[in-house]
């Protein structure tokens, strides 16, 4: 390794260059969750509670088929790129560039024809009202996948912009523009037809994304002869998958269940609230998505002193902003909750209740990523499974009895479960305690 290398290296650690960084992206993120959100409400106005519940249930499971669909690749590129960087092993690195981006293509058109086989199959026996909006939808498993690895392909390269940008930014514009424009021409807009818009603008931005990101590549990696590890990179991706998967069946399966369970109407009742609630992760998404390439460099080197100091001033960074911003949406939920129209006031408990529970995982700090970017993710493996059966029964239990507050409590539950499983298992095997508590209350502890 050059010193050149070296100092590069090191000025990732520096946590003035993390906060820039983190800047930048919480400026692109904010823009996009302000802009997403403005969607949402506008598409709830434009739908109606039934279309727009409608609307949500096919894009969580959109979001959901995503995950097998990429294999755990996402994750597992963003950790070895950052491994292969540090090491120079630049033809490990063309080789899983290149081998995620096709196989994540394989992957994603088997699994869109085998869901579209089910789904007709089922529907031809038992008639269901999500069957046409849910094969319309399955054009968007690919997409989603190809999203999903192109944003931790770019964040590998420490392009933030490129990373979250195009998905972030340009694909609400875009479904934004596209549907009042259609609603404008045509002066109705259907669920069907807002998914389909979906689907053409999310097809854009990929392809957008796609051509930015390999000249990235070019200019910032040496080229060099691919070399395929696939059986290291898959073995891993495997696991990385379930832990992945698991995360997103959490955020999504309560909204999926509603739907099945109460219907369309309370589904998009309670998918407002989820969509509100999710303001609390904001700064915690953001600031992990910087740390976590130094994390895994920091840990690859042993240095434990130096990642201690990074994961504590992390959990200040989150811990004030989520705490103001869970203020403010439980103090307003019913305002707040009212720009998708009267008939979303309602879920104002449904809100109170997830954003509690989103808060707590705040609070626990940067454990998916430290437990996942350092290699322990087998570790994690039987916590988020458990979360996730946990999730499912408490929500089969709570749903029929008390509707969407019940999916909100069952919801935080298990968030607060999984989150402080993770933080034991982080000061077990990583060796750091991620807790935000020790930032607070201990000025200089021990390492």
């Amino acid at each position: 390794m050059t010193q050149t290398s070296d100092t590069s290296i090191k000025e990732n650690f520096n946590l003035s260059v993390l906060a820039k960084d983190a800047g930048i992206v919480l400026g692109i993120q904010f823009a996009g969750i302000f802009i997403t959100y403005l969607m949402e409400v506008c598409l709830a106005q434009w739908l109606g509670k039934a279309e727009y519940g409608i609307y949500q249930y096919v894009i969580a499971w959109s979001v959901l088929m995503a995950i097998p669909a990429g294999l755990g690749l996402p994750i597992t590129t963003l950790r070895f790129v950052a491994e292969y960087r540090v090491k120079e092993a630049w033809g490990l690195l063309w080789g899983i560039v290149q081998s995620s981006w096709l196989l994540t293509i394989l992957a994603s058109l088997l699994l869109g024809s085998v869901t579209a086989i089910g789904i007709f199959f089922w529907n031809d026996r038992h008639p269901f009202t999500y069957a046409i909006p849910l094969l319309i939808g399955i054009g968007l498993i690919p997409l989603q996948a190809l999203i999903n690895l192109q944003v931790e392909t770019a964040r590998a390269t420490q392009d933030m912009t490129l990373a979250y940008g195009p998905s972030k930014l340009l694909w609400p514009v875009m479904l934004l523009l596209s549907a009042s424009l259609f609603l404008e021409i045509n002066h109705t807009l259907t669920e069907n037809s807002a998914i389909i818009i979906a689907e053409i603008t999310l097809f854009l931005v990929v392809l957008f994304q796609l051509s930015l990101l390999w000249l990235k590549l070019g200019q910032e990696f040496e080229s060099a002869q691919p070399i395929y590890a696939l059986k290291q990179w898959l073995s891993v991706a495997l696991i990385m998958s379930l832990n992945h998967g698991c995360f997103l069946f959490l955020a999504n399966t309560d909204t999926i269940m509603v739907g099945s369970i109460l219907g369309s109407e309370s589904a998009g009742m309670y998918a407002a609230a989820v969509k509100t609630a999710r303001w609390v992760s904001f700064v915690y998404d953001i600031i992990n998505f910087v740390a976590a390439p130094s994390f895994v460099i920091l840990y690859t080197q042993n240095n434990k002193k130096e990642l201690q100091r990074i994961v504590s001033e992390v959990s200040i960074w989150i811990f004030w902003p989520s705490v103001a911003i869970a203020l403010l949406l439980i103090g307003f939920s019913q305002p707040i909750l009212g720009l998708f129209g009267s008939e979303f006031m309602p879920a104002s408990w449904q809100l109170k209740i997830l954003v509690s529970g989103n808060l707590f995982s705040a609070l626990c700090g940067s454990v998916g990523y430290l437990i996942v970017m350092t290699g322990h993710q087998n570790k994690s493996a039987i916590v988020m499974v458990s979360a996730v059966i946990i999730n499912v029964v408490l929500n089969a239990i709570a749903i029929p009895l008390i509707g969407g507050v019940g999916a909100a409590i069952a919801t935080a539950l298990t968030t607060a479960l999984w989150s402080i499983s993770l933080a034991i298992l982080v000061i077990k095997y990583v060796g750091v305690n991620p807790m935000v508590y020790r930032k607070l209350w201990q000025q200089e502890p021990p390492v």
